[in-house]
């Protein structure tokens, strides 16, 4: 009988050969950029443009217009298009409202209601209240950033510091929420209940939050409200109070950019902020202005599909699933897989996918609780999609932002800690119950 962990045979060199082409992306786009000082010196658009053309010419065995079909299908997946439409509706609504005013009364607002020292850790606290409420990350990330754009902007504090507050705030929900697709994927293909998941997964959140939320409480005592903040027109709060009201209450996350856009179009032009043109050319310019982000995520789909197709994502689990020895060690070589295939995946549900039912007999096989698997499936994918850089949060994020996706990194408190604190639950067996 055949070992159910195992899968079939591949070479060293014929694995390395598929994951190459993320190494030519990570040197050409990383490494040239630290050691210019400067992430800008490569665009980020560039370096995908030569890893593809790379992972296109050594995908051995087909003609060149099969090598290029198999990119085009990974650029053109539903989940893909589903993105970019995201991508354009948040860039039109984004646009739209900051030409009406919505983004500086929401601020304002926001100015008023707290302190100054109290703003990063408020901040975190909406972003994981909302991402708690709505179970995706990307939908927290659309409402948030804007207005933590412009707090950082109205108080001179870091705009990607107060970016990456939201981003992580987002991922809090993204991995406990019952109605996250993570939660649903984890629970559902190691065949356990949500509510025991949850229970052993706030072992690791909650403390990694309150941790995270102290931090930026202390962060906040360098930060100075304006002394004179400008009156508010309560009316332009509306595309944004209803946006926010709608994804609490867990409304999809392109039928609330709709109720949002349409909602700037009838107050602008009603408050005389623009005319029906000026509509038109703010979403014009919002759409365009998500343009290169558009480009980045069809390239990273398109490249990691022919990774995935080359037998990149096959060489990974063979080899990481070849030597476990022990309950620490399975549960160490499940972490690891969900990390890696999310890295070469770009979507953390689709890693769990990926990966479930081999976690799944690696935990039948070595007695680890399956409600500890599907935990640390769900945590290590959310905490690795929380800091790729090509990934739909980060993109979205600094999109919306106007960063680009590598200044928010250094920022990301709260995927760290999550990382580090769900990595040491596997070595000192925490939580006991569970472990």
């Amino acid at each position: 009988m055949t070992d159910p962990i195992r899968i079939k045979d591949m070479s060293n060199k014929k694995g390395l050969l598929a994951l190459s082409p993320l190494l030519v992306f990570i040197v050409l786009y990383l490494a040239t950029s630290i050691v210019a000082g400067d992430f800008y010196k490569v665009p980020i658009t560039v370096a995908f443009l030569v890893s593809s053309i790379y992972a296109i010419a050594i995908f051995g065995g087909f003609p060149l217009s099969k090598r290029i079909e198999a990119y085009s299908r990974g650029a053109g997946t539903s989940n893909m298009m589903l993105m970019l439409w995201i991508f354009v509706l948040a860039g039109a609504f984004a646009n739209a409202a900051k030409e009406m005013g919505s983004i500086d009364v929401t601020v304002n607002l926001t100015l008023n209601i707290l302190p100054g020292n109290m703003l990063l850790a408020g901040l975190f606290l909406a972003a994981c209240f909302i991402s708690m409420s709505i179970g995706t990350s990307v939908g927290t990330i659309v409402a948030l950033t804007p207005i933590a754009a412009g707090l950082g902007a109205s108080t001179a504090t870091s705009i990607p510091l107060m970016t990456a507050v939201v981003v992580g705030g987002a991922f809090f929900g993204d991995n406990l929420s019952f109605i996250s697709d993570t939660t649903i994927v984890a629970t559902s293909t190691q065949g356990c209940k949500m509510s025991d998941k949850f229970r052993v997964n706030s072992y690791i959140v909650f403390p990694v939050a309150l941790l995270v939320f102290i931090i930026y409480i202390f962060m906040g005592n360098t930060i100075d409200s304006p002394s004179q903040v400008p009156p508010i027109d309560y009316i332009r709060l509306i595309p944004y109070l209803v946006v926010l009201v709608c994804a609490v209450f867990g409304i999809n996350v392109m039928a609330v950019l709709t109720i949002g856009l349409i909602l700037t179009g009838i107050i602008g032009i009603y408050d005389g902020n623009y005319d029906l043109y000026g509509w038109f050319d703010s979403m014009g310019k919002g759409i365009l202005g998500m343009g290169e982000l558009i480009i980045i995520t069809m390239m990273a789909g398109g490249l990691l599909e022919l990774i995935r197709e080359n037998g990149g994502i096959d060489y990974i689990i063979e080899k990481f699933t070849a030597r476990i020895n022990g309950k620490r060690g399975a549960e160490l070589s499940i972490a690891f897989l969900v990390s890696i295939i999310d890295i070469c995946t770009a979507n953390n549900t689709v890693a769990i996918l990926t990966v479930g039912g081999i976690a799944k007999n690696i935990g039948d096989r070595f007695g680890v609780d399956n409600r500890k698997v599907a935990t640390l499936l769900d945590t290590f994918s959310c905490v690795m999609q929380g800091i790729i850089p090509y990934g739909a949060q980060i993109l979205i994020a600094a999109g919306l932002a106007a960063l680009n996706p590598i200044e928010i990194l250094p920022f990301l408190y709260y995927p760290y800690v999550l990382g580090v604190a769900a990595l040491l639950s596997i070595l000192f067996r925490y939580p006991k119950r569970y472990s």
